[in-house]
Formats: C-alpha cells, structure tokens, sequence
C-alpha cells in the first residue's frame, strides 16, 4: 500500500483531530502526549492534547499534579529551549465526566427551570456517575465542543483501551437510539398524554414492580424516572443533531486514527484487528506507532561480529584484565551471549515491521526507555523519535 504520508509531521500538518488508540499497557498516554509535544515544534500553532480515559495518566505523563475540565497551557520552554523552532502552545485537559454532563445540560435545555430539574434529579447523578455510556458519549461531545471552539489548530485525543475505543465511538448514535428505545416511550408515554390521571394508571399497571422499586430504591423511584426522562427529552432534537455531527466529524478528511501497540503478540493482534476494524468503518487510519521497540544497533553486521569475537576470546581477553579471575569471562560471555539474543528478537521485529508497514499508511517505531515518562523531558524523548524516524520500518 502507497503511504499517504511521509512522516508524522506531514500527517499532523494536514489534520485537526488525531485520535489515538491502543490496548492497555502499550504506553498510548505517552505517545499521545508526544505527539501534541512534537506538533507544537514541528507543525506550531495551538496544540490540545485530551485524554478521556479514566485511567488519568496524562497529567503524571506531564509532570502534572493534576489536571481538570479547563484546558490548561503547559509551559514547554524548558524542552528543546536552545531550539528557536519551538513556536507551538501546548495546552491539556482531562474529561470530568459530571461536569461536562452539567455543562451540556445547562447548554440544551430549553430553559433554565428544566435544567435544574434535571441537575437535582437522583437518576441524573448515577447516570452520569455510574453508566459507562454516558462517559463515552460526554467525551465524543466534548471533543465535538472543544474543535468547534476554533481556539486550537490541533487536537490530539488520547482514548481508553481499544476494547472501549469502539464504545467511545459508537457512544453519540447509541445514546440517540436510546431515546428512541421503547422502554423510555413505555415509562413516558402516560405522563405525556395524561398528565395526573396517567400517574394514576402508571401505578396501577406497574404496581408490583413499583413495589419493589419503591422498597430497593426509596419512595417515588418510578415518578423521578419519569420525571427525568421528560425533561430530558427535551434536549432530544439537539442530541440527535450533535449525535449526526460527531460521526461526521469522526468520518471527516480532518481526523485520522494513529493505533499504538508494541510487538507483543497480544497488542499488535489487538492493534491489527481494530485497524481492520476502522477501515471497514470508513475512517482515516494515518499511523501505526511501535512503541517498546529494541533498538536498532541490534541489526548491526558490526555489532553481531563483535558479540561473536567476544563469546570466543572471552578467556584470552579476561586474562589480560584480571589474570587468574575467571569471574572476568563469564561477564564477558554473558553479555555477548544477551547481545546476541536481544539481537535474535530485533530481527524478529523488523521483520514484523516491514510486514506492518506494508499494510498500514506509516509505520513509525519507538525504541524502549528504561526510566518511566514522568515529565516534559520524557515526552521529548519520545517525540524525538516521533518525527525524525519518519516511516522507517
């Protein structure tokens, strides 16, 4: 397959949304985080990066104590400070689930009385404490609300794992079709068409279920349901509007799909699945990121030949260090042993690479840290090999 593009920064040049995904482990917080780094060097203008897993790793992956529902400008000065090409704005925000529910609610309801009948109903606080859909589908929204702010040029998305990422974007037109689902129309429908005397029918018709609610779960469980769904259908026409806008806006020229694994066997079948699986759906798949990769010096003719002479001269040239020790030689051939094995096993990546890259757009790969990403210069390091390893397979 021809690449689309080049680089990353040519795919970061020509978009406004990236979306990154990836099975849990393979470090997707970080590359995310590295790509919005990268971008504000490589590309400039106003970079987001946003993360709506609940898992919250991107204000440690920031050096951060914390980040919240306002976006958050992040001073990037200490990195790269001797390069003047550094002429972004990076700036961060983290999903609050409630807070961007109250916010939504507060924009869409008709007015302000039915907004806070919906704010002060119990049912309204589980649902978007406890209902996993209500999360995914507070995310798609907020990602819709904050690119058509216009304040930022990119937008780099960082999502739960990929057996989630499917929910989190099926989230706007599942929660469409729960507002059209018969069950809501059924607990509705009598206090639509027959205001006081429909109450009465209700719970005359549903009294033994009623019964058990009202004991499981307190007095009036049945009216607030009621109550909560018809104040929210009132938002109906709107959530199926905005719902039609962020598939749109998904399926758009403007937003692309980087998928980050690692060579494991379980990720990279995860990540090659979910590939296949966005393709079928019509999007834009611009990168496969390798992150956790051995280096390349591994590859070497060079380096395999030195490990070799070392496993054989080991005797001769411990005895030149420490004559007597053969603690000396077993070092020796234990690291040239090791050099070797790590050398069997990069084989075997780029192998998998240059298979991976033949099926995806731009395959880009990122060697393994020791440390832990913790900060800004962490992020560097990764975005280093980002956008100066172009497509290399």
């Amino acid at each position: 397959m021809v690449a689309d593009f080049a680089s990353l920064q040519s795919l970061l040049a020509t978009k406004e949304i990236i979306i990154c995904c990836g099975s849990g482990g393979v470090g997707k917080t970080s590359i995310a985080a590295s790509i919005a780094l990268g971008a504000t060097k490589h590309v400039g203008g106003r970079v987001l990066v946003i993360t709506v897993d609940p898992a919250r790793r991107l204000a440690s992956a920031l050096g951060l104590g914390e980040l919240g529902n306002v976006p958050r400008r992040i001073d990037i000065g200490a990195v790269d400070s001797d390069d003047p090409g550094c002429h972004g704005e990076l700036w961060a925000v983290m999903l609050d689930t409630k807070q961007s529910w109250d916010d939504l609610v507060m924009r869409h309801a008709p007015d302000e009385a039915t907004a806070f009948r919906i704010l002060d109903n119990r049912l309204y606080h589980s649902l978007t404490a406890r209902f996993v859909q209500s999360h995914d589908y507070i995310a798609m929204e907020r990602l819709y609300e904050l690119h058509e702010s216009g304040h930022y040029d990119l937008i780099v998305v960082d999502t739960p794992p990929t057996r989630n990422a499917l929910d989190f974007l099926d989230a706007p037109k599942r929660m469409a079709e729960f507002f059209r689902g018969r069950l809501l129309r059924w607990l509705t429908l009598p206090y639509r068409v027959g205001g006081r005397r429909g109450t009465r029918l209700i719970e005359a018709a549903s009294r033994p279920f009623y019964q058990v609610a009202d004991r499981l779960l307190g007095s009036r469980f049945l009216h607030e349901i009621a109550e909560f769904f018809l104040n929210f259908q009132t938002m109906y026409d709107g959530f199926v509007e905005r719902s039609v806008s962020v598939e749109r806006l998904v399926a758009d020229h403007r937003t692309s799909f980087v998928v980050v694994s690692t060579l494991e066997n379980s990720p990279l079948r995860e990540a090659e699945l979910f590939t296949a699986e966005l393709r079928k759906r019509g999007v834009h798949v611009g990168a496969m990121i390798l992150n956790k990769t051995l280096p390349g010096y591994l590859l070497d003719a060079d380096g395999a030949t030195v490990a070799k002479q070392l496993l054989e001269d080991s005797d001769g040239l411990a005895s030149l260090v420490a004559p007597g020790d053969d603690r000396t030689a077993r070092v020796m051939r234990t690291i040239a042993q090791s050099y070797q094995n790590f050398a069997i096993v990069a084989a075997r990546e780029a192998e998998l690479r240059a298979g991976l890259s033949r099926e995806s757009h731009l395959t880009i790969g990122v060697p393994a840290r020791a440390a832990d990403i913790s900060d800004l210069d962490g992020l560097g390091w990764i975005s280093v090999h980002l956008f100066d390893n172009g497509s290399v397979a």
